[in-house]
């Protein structure tokens, strides 16, 4: 499909769960004892190989249709390490399309972390920090979970501060575990709002202009409309630019037989702009393209996991990607 010429330029912020990339060696630090050869999900090196090239199929198609080109910018959760990582950016689909990442270690039990990649050429880190998340229950024990990543930089030429989440799961009930998320999502604002100190500090120091363009991007755990997200970030001037896309017949993933939307874009008010030569939003979309979908029996159209529970099913994840496409005049 050919592409029109433009007269402004278009860029790719996507993420994408990408359910449990583990490599095949056991760590010892982490509960990572079923990722391995002879462990209960029997991960072979050819399963783990296939599925590097399945994931990085899917992120090169991630808006191509819509701009012609790779992702600017891809935040990914259940990734294990840094070697996952090298690996992923070195798949042929990828390689040759200049991708660097930021990672850190989480405190997370299960070792899944969140990570940023990201297009050299149109995005430069200028600072990245993990933002380590304090839980704990009524007993005063620490529960831990995945670190939120915060990467400041420069995309195409206008300042960006951008926020990778992946938040404590509903595993043990949705309503059991309400609390925990919006714990999240009030240390996500009380760090936002620290930043956003700082850089009119650093602006009135400089007399420089310090941007406030913040984009929010993850696996919530929570639809649109729980209170975490409803209650504990769009009041603080942000926008939910996928919650249109949430239907009864669509989303992002799918738990028995209903669809959720847990994954998730949101941006702040000033990414809504004319000013010239300043990036805007223009689109949200999710990337549910067939290829990552069951094509037949009782899970037909849902996406092609990896696993169902042990059963190696060799798909690509039991999420679709959501992205958000910016334009620059």
């Amino acid at each position: 499909m050919s592409i029109p010429s433009q007269s402004f330029e278009q860029y790719t912020i996507a993420f994408y769960n990408v359910e449990n990339l583990f490599d095949v060696v056991n760590d010892p630090s982490i509960m990572d004892q079923e990722f391995t050869e002879f462990g209960r999900k029997q991960w072979t090196e050819s399963r783990y190989q296939k599925k590097l090239v399945r994931i990085s199929d899917a992120i090169s198609r991630i808006g191509h249709e819509q701009t012609g080109k790779l992702p600017a910018i891809i935040g990914l959760a259940e990734v294990e390490n840094k070697k996952v990582l090298n690996d992923l950016v070195s798949q042929p689909k990828l390689a040759n399309h200049n991708y660097d990442y930021i990672h850190y270690n989480s405190p997370d039990e299960r070792g899944i972390d969140v990570a940023f990649l990201y297009d050299t050429t149109v995005f430069k880190p200028t600072h990245s920090e993990p933002v380590n998340i304090h839980l704990e229950d009524e007993q005063g024990v620490i529960d831990t979970t995945r670190d939120i990543l915060y990467v400041e930089g420069v995309l195409a030429g206008t300042p960006v501060r951008i926020y990778v989440n992946h938040w404590p799961s509903r595993r043990d009930g949705a309503e059991t575990t309400d609390n925990k998320r919006i714990e999240v999502a009030r240390q996500l604002m009380h760090h936002i709002k620290t930043k956003d100190i700082e850089s009119k500090r650093l602006r009135n120091d400089l007399e420089i202009e310090a941007s406030h363009h913040v984009i929010i991007i993850g696996d919530f755990n929570d639809d649109p409309e729980n209170n975490s997200i409803r209650e504990g970030i769009l009041p603080n001037g942000f926008d939910n630019v996928t919650a249109p896309l949430k239907k009864f017949h669509r989303g992002s993933l799918n738990h028995q037989f209903k669809w959720n939307l847990f994954d998730q874009i949101m941006v702040s008010e000033s990414l809504h702009n004319d000013v010239p030569d300043s990036l805007y939003f223009y689109k949200a979309d999710i990337f549910d393209d067939i290829m990552l979908r069951q094509w037949k029996g009782k899970y037909r159209g849902q996406p092609a996991r990896t696993f169902v529970g042990r059963n190696y099913k060799g798909g690509y994840s039991d999420h679709f990607p959501v992205f958000a496409i910016f334009r620059r005049n």
